[in-house]
């Protein structure tokens, strides 16, 4: 049974990834589509506290699609997560009429999304925007494939100084509590090594790894660090190979943000486009609460409440192809 919403807000919250525009787009076209009027949130939860609230046209989001970033703007807001804060929100939805939202962001703003119903009972569907591919109920989200080719371009690049000049890189890509940029990246470039938040480092592993390849006159080695590795990043690996090796020529590369920005890939602009779509027309359909994601190529939604509570894994097979390919 259908939801008779009128006006639906559509904000971007948390980190920015590319194609964030694109899902905008999608929701904005389909709503006014359906003859329900569209309002822009600028600054996530923190702009629907402030009001900070647009009514959009099809005109506004005309020649966005390929563009990174979020024409929306995008902020984390520990007021929402107060009492208070969320009155002020509510009270500015009720002030535009708001009768439905779209949510584009990660595990962050479907948490607040939850607290944020259970208080005030407005519908909400969900589209999973991020480039750490960490949520359940989607196989992959909204920017991990145009992040994951910036790390392997950067990445081949830096393959290719190494081998010039006989050098160890450690290479720290973005990933916070998942490895995923890391991991496939990782593999995509033949790294020796690839160290992951989902698996304990073993330091001296590592080491010894370095150790043999020096023994066996391999010239080129490059060591892959999610940001949040157990170990402590980039920095802490780069300084532990330093201290052990210090003949070696090694040197650290720290990507950081570029993984944020730049034109989504064509991969990352169907996916919004099909998923912003989604999440309109289900909660037109009465859906509520729910993430729109693609399992398997088909679009599936999953409650809020699952899609936070659990973390998608990595498989060991995946594990065990990264020993064997870079011995």
């Amino acid at each position: 049974m259908g939801i008779n919403i009128k006006k639906l807000g559509v904000l971007t919250s948390g980190g920015d990834s590319p194609g964030m525009n694109a899902a905008i787009r999608a929701v904005v076209r389909t709503a006014l589509y359906n003859n329900v009027e569209v309002f822009g949130i600028h600054r996530g939860y923190q702009g629907m506290i402030e009001g900070d609230i647009d009514k959009m046209q099809t005109t506004d989001v005309s020649n966005i699609i390929q563009r990174g970033g979020t024409i929306l703007k995008t902020a984390r807001s520990q007021e929402f997560m107060t009492d208070e804060g969320m009155a002020k929100a509510y009270a500015q939805l009720k002030k535009h009429d708001i009768e439905g939202l779209v949510l584009i962001g990660g595990d962050g703003t479907f948490r607040g999304a939850v607290h944020f119903f259970e208080k005030y009972n407005i519908p909400a569907t969900g589209v999973p925007g991020t480039i750490d591919k960490d949520l359940s109920g989607t196989d992959t989200t909204i920017g991990f494939d145009t992040a994951t080719n910036t790390a392997v371009e950067a990445i081949d690049k830096i393959r290719d100084t190494a081998e010039a000049h006989d050098r160890l890189f450690v290479v720290e890509v973005m990933g916070r509590d998942a490895g995923f940029i890391a991991l496939h990246s990782g593999i995509a470039c033949g790294a020796e090594d690839i160290l992951i938040p989902e698996q304990k480092t073993n330091i001296d592993d590592v080491l010894n790894r370095i150790d043999k390849d020096e023994h066996r006159k391999k010239q080129v080695h490059i060591i892959v660090v999610s940001e949040h590795d157990d170990f402590g990043g980039g920095n802490m690996v780069f300084q532990v190979i330093k201290d052990r090796f210090p003949v070696l020529d090694t040197r650290l590369c720290i990507l950081g943000h570029i993984q944020r920005g730049g034109s989504p890939s064509c991969a990352d602009r169907v996916l919004a486009s099909r998923l912003g779509h989604a999440a309109v027309i289900a909660l037109l359909q009465g859906k509520t609460q729910v993430m729109a994601g693609v399992i398997n190529g088909e679009v599936v939604f999953t409650p809020f409440s699952k899609v936070v509570k659990s973390e998608p894994p990595i498989g060991a097979d995946m594990l065990e192809m990264i020993r064997v390919l870079s011995s």
